[in-house]
């Protein structure tokens, strides 16, 4: 029943990944001023399965002198890594629902950073390393700041599930009472996923395409799809952390919508950052707010702990 429930949810992420691409170029026209998808099918609504099947029925080609198992290897890796992430998803059937799935999260988040960095070395080209050299320093640099911003939230829960975050979020949300810890998380997240204006990983300007430049047909694909389940995944996350995800309600699908859209928006209309500030904002900002901000809600639990006994 676990692997059953857990093969059902897959493939509703899957499903939801090629309604998320319409959704973001649909809204991404708009902003444009112009149509976006509209030709194949109502509305365009089949234009990402006509996608997948182009991509995947492409010509597959690869470097001579790569180093071609891990050239094979990694993407499809990165790939199983994105899906693993949903398995601490807390959903209402049968499924890895465990007291320690915000770690197991942070673990398995932390290990795409290798399948981007092999990726990259593997395809034996210049762009491709140095794009993926890029990318690894920036997930790298805003992880840390991801986890000490994650760790005020799981002080005042005192648990590492995400079921306990729903039911600490029943009456109000961390979103207004950790309102600077909630907008430094959505754009450090927005960093992590390389997500518009920190998208550096694929600088088209000096980069060509970054680290899956040498990456064509079905390999590019499991690229594209790991991506987009990653900010998929990052925005349930949001909406568990801080807008009080219980899965029941109808609420949870209107804040994911919201934070999806959000997304999109800022690709849209925001300018791509500088390299080095996007650094200095990791490092000179992020890092000693957070710090400063954990020991300060670490204090407040502490106070209400000792209060209550």
């Amino acid at each position: 029943m676990i692997l059953l429930c857990s093969i059902i949810m897959l493939i509703g992420v899957l499903i939801s990944v090629a309604f998320f691409t319409l959704f973001e170029r649909k809204i991404l026209g708009y902003i444009h001023i112009r149509k976006g998808p509209n030709k194949v099918g109502f509305m365009g609504l089949l234009q990402p399965f006509s996608d997948a099947i182009k991509l995947f029925s492409k010509e597959q080609s690869f470097p001579l002198v790569s180093n071609l198992i891990l050239f094979y290897l990694s993407p499809m890796m990165n790939f199983i890594f994105a899906l693993l992430l949903w398995m601490c998803i807390p959903v209402l059937s049968m499924s890895l629902i465990f007291y320690y799935s915000v770690l197991f999260m942070l673990c398995v988040s932390s290990l795409s950073v290798y399948t981007v960095m092999l990726s990259g070395w593997s395809s034996n080209s210049n762009y491709a390393l140095l794009g993926s050299l890029r990318s690894v320093a920036q997930m790298i640099s805003y992880e840390v700041s991801l986890i000490l911003i994650m760790l005020s939230f799981l002080f005042f829960v005192n648990s590492f599930d995400f079921k306990d975050l729903i039911k600490y979020q029943e009456n109000t949300w961390f979103f207004f009472s950790l309102f600077p810890l909630s907008c430094m998380f959505i754009i450090s997240l927005l960093a992590e996923t390389n997500r518009s204006p920190f998208d550096f990983a694929e600088g088209e300007s000096e980069l060509v395409s970054g680290f899956n430049v040498e990456y064509s047909s079905g390999l590019f694909a499991l690229i594209f799809l790991a991506e987009y389940t990653s900010i998929l995944f990052s925005a349930m996350i949001c909406v568990f952390i801080f807008l009080g995800g219980n899965l029941v309600s109808i609420f949870f699908y209107v804040n994911l919508l919201l934070i999806l859209f959000f997304w999109i928006w800022v690709r849209g209309s925001v300018p791509r950052y500088r390299y080095d500030k996007l650094m200095s904002l990791a490092w000179k900002s992020y890092l000693p707010v957070s710090l400063n901000l954990l020991v300060f809600y670490f204090s407040i639990t502490m106070i209400i702990l000792a209060l209550t006994i």
